[in-house]
């Protein structure tokens, strides 16, 4: 694995020396930054697009009642304060100097029309069912909006915060082809499918004005072309968008430098409960005990993830850091698997598993590295790979024994996550129960903890269903992925999120 670390580094190296000569090409005109990403936005209407790329640029134009804090909990935003009178009811206060980006002031009406058109139906959108628990949507003044629910639901604030949610003009339809229109620190200019979209700076902004005159959102699938762009000066700003491999020495380049803060991107391995052999807690504890997850962070990632005992990130305000670690035990592992009536045969083998993955790189290698350590404790793992969409069809059916998948984006920063993964109701194909497992102290955890918006009393029913996964491991925790983002240096005053959206754009500045 380092030999071939060691031969990628090699021919990128040398791919750069190439353009020096062969290459020509032009830097980004003055005021604006061409930031590179992997593929087009699919829908920008905040009310429809879920992909990353459409939340993630859809932040920029458009804004929620509330916005995400680094430890996850939330501040005003379009909303300048709200109350919850009682579980049932939200009362949110709007700024009165907000405008959209023709000039429409922000009125109860919008956040109405916005919410109302998901409950109705209007725009045919995933995300209906955030809201699933919203009974009415009242405007009785232009500055004030009143939700109220069918039943308690804390994670409401959380759906109504950016990136989640945005606030789209009164009689907006959603149809292909409209301009979208927010209130956010960047206004849309024009988009090429599979090419750019280009944003500019809205100079009427309510908060911070944003420092950039024009935003080109270059579509770029290839990982090395992108560090080709980087390293010519022909793009300013990538994010978690290259293979680990590049980036030492995309880091030698005199005129790019790379940031790197701590991430909530989170890698597991799971596991099929309703499999004769991976059903005994015991050998799913012993497996956890023979992953060496150390080398594996160092040669994959460079370094550039931390161990993970959780779900949730560390920085987030319902982690709990004293779960049960499964720290690298090969001894404490071949001893459960004994306990468990699993004995070594004569060819130091135990039973087999079959691991299912993708097609792609880093996913092979590391499921090769995870048979090697698997078989030092006797588990034969037998691997098989298939092209990515079989392999999610079957992942999301629950027909697996074991898979490993990372969560992006913000699928793991609200603890109602739990609900959708690990609540008995949540079964594959239904929901994410792929595992199918299932326990009433955990369900029971899982409902106090969606139903109270008591902040200290979530904490305790979070922390206390973290050490109970912990102990029946239906997941087992990797790791949380860093932060990368590799720009030129022309390109200054960046803020990583720990969310790893595109945030640090609304206050960067350029250096000309």
């Amino acid at each position: 694995m380092y030999r071939r670390n060691a031969l990628y580094s090699w021919l990128l190296a040398a791919l750069f020396c190439l353009t020096l000569t062969g290459c020509t090409h032009s830097r980004p005109e003055p005021g604006t930054v061409v930031m590179l990403i992997e593929s087009s936005p699919l829908n920008l209407d905040p009310r429809i697009g879920t992909d990353a790329q459409s939340e993630r640029i859809g932040e920029l134009i458009f804004e929620g009642l509330v916005r995400r804090q680094d430890d996850f909990t939330l501040a005003p935003r379009l909303a300048e304060s709200w109350q919850i009178p009682d579980p049932l009811t939200y009362v949110f206060h709007l700024r009165r100097d907000v405008r959209f980006h023709d000039g429409h002031p922000l009125t109860s009406a919008d956040v109405k029309w916005t919410l109302d058109s998901l409950l109705a139906g209007k725009v045919r959108s995933a995300k209906t069912s955030a809201y699933r628990y919203v009974d009415s949507v009242e405007a009785p003044d232009a500055q004030t909006v009143i939700l109220r629910l069918k039943e308690p639901y804390a994670a409401l604030l959380w759906n109504l915060s950016d990136g989640a949610f945005g606030v789209v003009e009164h009689g907006t339809t959603g149809e292909p082809g409209h301009k979208p229109i927010g209130t956010g620190p960047f206004r849309y200019q024009s988009e090429q499918p599979d090419r750019e979209v280009v944003l500019e700076r809205n100079d009427d902004y309510w908060g911070e004005r944003a420092q950039i005159a024009q935003v080109h959102f270059k579509v770029v699938p290839d990982a090395t072309t992108r560090a080709l762009e980087l390293r010519k000066g022909s793009a300013d700003v990538e994010i978690n968008a290259l293979p680990a491999d590049m980036l030492p020495v995309l880091e030698r380049q005199p005129n790019l430098a790379l940031e790197r803060s701590p991430g909530t991107a989170y890698q597991y391995l799971a596991m099929n409960l309703r499999d004769p052999i991976l059903r005994d807690v015991r050998v799913r504890q012993a497996l956890a005990l023979a992953i060496n997850r150390a080398p594996i962070i160092e040669s994959l990632w460079h370094g550039m993830a931390r161990p993970a005992n959780s779900v949730l990130p560390p920085q987030h305000w319902a982690y709990f850091a004293g779960a049960q670690n499964y720290d690298y035990d090969p001894t404490a592992s071949q001893r459960l698997l004994d306990q468990a009536g699993y004995p070594a045969g004569a060819d130091g083998v135990r039973f087999h598993l079959a691991m299912k993955t993708s097609t792609d790189e880093t996913t092979r290698l590391f499921s090769a590295v995870l048979q090697q350590q698997l078989r030092a404790v006797g588990i034969s793992l037998d691997i098989r790979s298939y092209e990515f969409a079989t392999f999610y069809s079957d992942v999301t059916k629950g027909a697996f024994q074991l898979y490993s998948l990372r969560w992006v984006g913000g699928s793991n920063q609200d603890p109602d996550v739990f609900e959708n993964v690990f609540d008995s109701a949540s079964f594959a194909p239904k929901r994410a129960n792929r595992g199918y497992y299932s326990n009433p102290e955990a369900d029971r955890l899982i409902a106090l903890g969606r139903r109270t918006v008591d902040l200290p009393t979530r904490t305790v029913a979070y922390h206390n269903l973290q050490a109970l996964l912990n102990q029946d491991l239906p997941y087992i925790h990797l790791w949380w992925a860093d932060n990368v983002v590799v720009h030129t240096r022309r390109l200054t005053g960046l803020t990583i999120s720990p969310a790893g959206n595109y945030d640090f754009l609304r206050t960067a500045r350029l250096a000309e």
